[in-house]
């Protein structure tokens, strides 16, 4: 009985231990059933999050694509055209096989804008292959944006940008093709590859995916089975699942002012950056912020500031730049590639009130000619501090603040009201129309707010009609032998004993004043030329020959008085003169726009095709005289397309820029000893060498003389063509080579230790008593006195 019962109860006990084991494996069944469990539904919230992730993604990559490439090539008005067609991608909208139905004045524009779309991305391609595809938005900023400005972009713009990778980037560039026809192979093989990848880039996302779920479930489930794994695992997912990643489209813009702003004030925005899950992003350098205010090609430099002390200003950034041109500005905030929310902004700025330096008369001239009886317009052009034109509100009135004052020479009264100011719209500018009743010679004074404007002082002739018509006359004939009698009664400011009677000669050219010997025989007392520089004073009637008198002056040669009757219609004619040599104005502009027009005119017959010339790096110079020393005028007015032997690639302007700077600086630099200057400062004015080494010849300046010629030709045509002559000539140099005298007022300039230490002590001080005696001391290059 007693062992029955000691049996029952070890199989009681036998039972219960069996249940304890069953009810423990299924306990342990079940965790990892709930562990499995979670582990999937982890990846399926994974894969929600990321279907929603890229649900936002594809929509933020179709605005920064498509949309966005037609907002910056002004062509919005297409958005819905483009999205009917299906075309969402760059490439898609690069290819444009396809053409939605859009109005014809649209398609030139957006075939155009497709092609330099589709030049970009071939650019940003070959920049990958090479390992230099962060350098793109850089490069970009120096105006590469197709694969053949690589061939010109200069080494000393390319050298700051790419910074280490400078070296990449010269093997790069010498590896590319030096014949067009390879070059095009090149650019179709890279456009090949730029279409795969864009087709394969939704799989690669879709394969990507399949790996990063797998993981994270593996990772999940290995967090619940090993609790060890379990903190690394859970801060991997919250990276990845939670979206604590800076998102461009989160951030923010303020902009801290009011629309329309005038130019000339400090501007500042601000930018504010997100995570994805929508908390602030601290933001620092290595984000790849890259802020940029442009007008155009214009681009504004712009200041900016991350974060701050205030730790919750960490996701702040602060723009601040200053804009001087008026007119539609695009800025644009970028991370890394892309664009935050509703980045490129457009914003305005309008110009500022009317400032008296800078407005100005158009095609103005210092002495105005008009007849007696018939209305004269002057034409004023408002414009602020900034020299931009100005612009007024409704009901403003534009024309107040100006004053106009006109009084005969030689009597201060000013004159009866005889001149009108009105605005005119269309073409935003003041038009005063003057009208004098009988002839005379009158000074006129026009002010902006009691300032008197830049060019606002002038004097206005009056011809009667027949006058004005015998100064018509002259102007047309071809004998331009104009010849008027006058009385020279003073000399640099001294009175001649007795006036003696002259002949003044005025032609196209110059203005001569020549005396007769014997009443039969010239001679020339002085010529003045026919330019800006030559001024005339007018004054009233000569007390003892009761004629008008003025005075010649061009600022080198001795200034004279003259008397004669003729006064007006000389001082006309000779300003008629003026006007048509320079183009009708007297500002520089339009002085610089007609000679550009005549040096054009002149060399219309003469055509720009290529000119295929090799010159040796090693001795520029040299081979640069001698490719060229058998050139016709024909031929230096041609396209000059340069080649350094031993170096490959195509000019496409960028080596025939380099050769004419390098040439230059070869010419020019006082280092060289072929010109020189009259200081030791690199920054000195440099005019030719008159102690030249032996092996600089005169051929050396001949050619300096037709580089200068072809730097002026290749400027005159405009463009890409524009050449800049680096050299700085001093004063005295260039008046001679237009004909003027050497004047001692040239030394401010060329000299200005010689003029601020002796010249202008002489002129502003009395130094008659001072016995001071003048030597002209030379010195060689080592410093030693030669001779005095």
């Amino acid at each position: 009985m007693q062992q029955q019962h000691r049996h029952a109860h070890h199989h009681a006990h036998r039972h219960v231990h069996r249940q304890v084991s069953v009810s423990g494996r299924y306990e342990g069944r079940r965790q990892k059933h709930y562990a499995a469990e979670w582990a999937l539904l982890c990846t399926l919230l994974a894969g929600l999050a990321y279907l929603m992730l890229r649900g936002q993604v594809h929509a933020a990559h179709h605005f920064t694509e498509a949309d966005l490439w037609l907002q910056e090539s002004d062509l919005q008005h297409l958005q819905h055209s483009f999205s009917q067609a299906g075309i969402s991608t760059l490439v898609s909208c690069a290819q444009l096989e396809q053409l939605p139905d859009l109005p014809s004045e649209d398609q030139e524009r957006v075939r155009r804008a497709a092609r330099v779309l589709q030049q970009r991305l071939i650019l940003k391609q070959w920049l990958t292959h090479h390992n230099l595809a962060q350098h793109y938005q850089r490069l970009a900023q120096l105006e590469v944006s197709a694969l053949e400005d690589v061939y010109w972009l200069e080494d000393v713009r390319a050298r700051p940008a790419l910074g280490k990778d400078f070296t990449s980037w010269t093997t790069a560039r010498q590896a590319l093709p030096t014949s067009k026809e390879q070059l095009e192979a090149l650019k179709e093989e890279l456009w090949t590859e730029v279409v795969k990848t864009d087709a394969h880039t939704f799989w690669s996302w879709g394969g990507m995916m399949v790996v990063s779920l797998s993981v994270a479930g593996l990772v999940t489930l290995a967090a619940m089975t090993q609790p060890a794994l379990a903190p690394e695992a859970k801060h991997t997912l919250l990276q990845y699942v939670t979206g604590k990643y800076l998102l461009p489209g989160n951030c923010r813009v303020t902009f801290e002012w009011d629309e329309p702003q005038v130019v000339g004030e400090t501007m500042a925005f601000t930018v504010r950056f997100y995570q994805r899950n929508g908390q602030p992003y601290p933001i620092c350098d290595t984000d790849n912020l890259f802020v940029e205010v442009a007008q155009g090609n214009r681009r504004v430099a712009a200041v900016t500031q991350l974060g701050g002390a205030d730790p919750s200003q960490a996701n702040v950034a602060v723009v601040k730049f200053t804009v001087r041109h008026s007119g539609q500005y695009r800025v644009s905030v970028l991370i890394g590639n892309c664009h935050v929310k509703g980045s490129p902004f457009l914003k305005c700025f309008l110009p500022g009130p009317p400032d008296p330096s800078k407005t100005i008369f158009v095609r103005h001239s210092s002495t105005v000619v008009c007849t007696a009886d018939v209305p004269h317009v002057l034409t004023i052009e408002p414009r602020d501090e900034f020299n931009n034109i100005c612009m007024f509100l409704p009901g403003e009135d534009p024309t107040d603040g100006y004053s106009v004052h006109i009084a005969e020479i030689g009597c201060n009264k000013a004159l009866p009201e005889n001149a009108r100011l009105e605005y005119d719209t269309s073409s935003q500018r003041i038009c005063l129309q003057v009208l004098f009743p009988a002839e005379g010679c009158f000074h006129a004074s026009v002010a902006y707010n009691g300032v008197v404007l830049n060019n606002g002082d002038f004097d206005i002739i009056v011809l009667n009609k027949a006058d004005a018509s015998f100064v018509n006359k002259n102007m047309a004939t071809k004998n331009h032998n104009i010849t008027y009698e006058a009385r020279l009664i003073s000399v640099q400011g001294e009175k001649l004993t007795k006036p003696k009677k002259v002949y003044c000669y005025v032609s196209p050219k110059q203005l001569t004043i020549k005396e007769l010997i014997l009443k039969f025989i010239p001679k020339r007392l002085v010529t003045f030329r026919l330019c800006p520089s030559t001024k005339f004073t007018f004054l009233s009637n000569n007390n003892q020959l009761n004629q008008p008198s003025f005075i010649v002056d061009d600022g080198c040669q001795p200034k004279v008085e003259l008397v004669t009757r003729d006064r007006n219609v000389l001082a006309a004619t000779f300003t008629h003169f003026l006007l048509k040599n320079i183009g009708g104005s007297e500002t520089f502009k339009d002085k610089q726009d007609f000679f550009y027009h005549e040096v054009r005119k002149f060399h219309q017959k003469h055509y720009h095709d290529k000119l295929p010339m090799k010159i040796n790096r090693e001795k520029l110079l040299e081979s640069s005289m001698k490719a060229t020393k058998g050139f016709s005028v024909a031929d230096w007015c041609r396209n000059f397309e340069l080649t350094f032997q031993g170096e490959q690639g195509l000019d496409w302007g960028g080596v025939r820029r380099e050769w004419f700077e390098l040439t230059c600086a070869s010419l020019f630099d006082a280092k060289n000893l072929i010109f020189c200057g009259f200081s030791d400062n690199h920054q000195a004015l440099v005019h030719p060498n008159h102690q030249r080494p032996a092996h600089v010849k005169l051929k050396c300046y001949e050619f300096a003389g037709r580089l200068v010629g072809k730097c002026l030709y290749e400027s005159a045509l405009g463009g890409s063509y524009r050449q800049l002559v680096r050299a700085r000539f001093t004063r005295s140099f260039l008046a001679q080579i237009i004909g003027l005298r050497v004047h001692y007022k040239y030394f401010e300039q060329d000299d200005p230790d010689l003029y601020l230490s002796k010249v202008k002590y002489v002129l502003e001080n009395d130094v008659d008593d001072m016995d001071m005696y003048f030597y002209e001391e030379e010195y060689d290059r080592f410093g030693q006195l030669i001779k005095v």
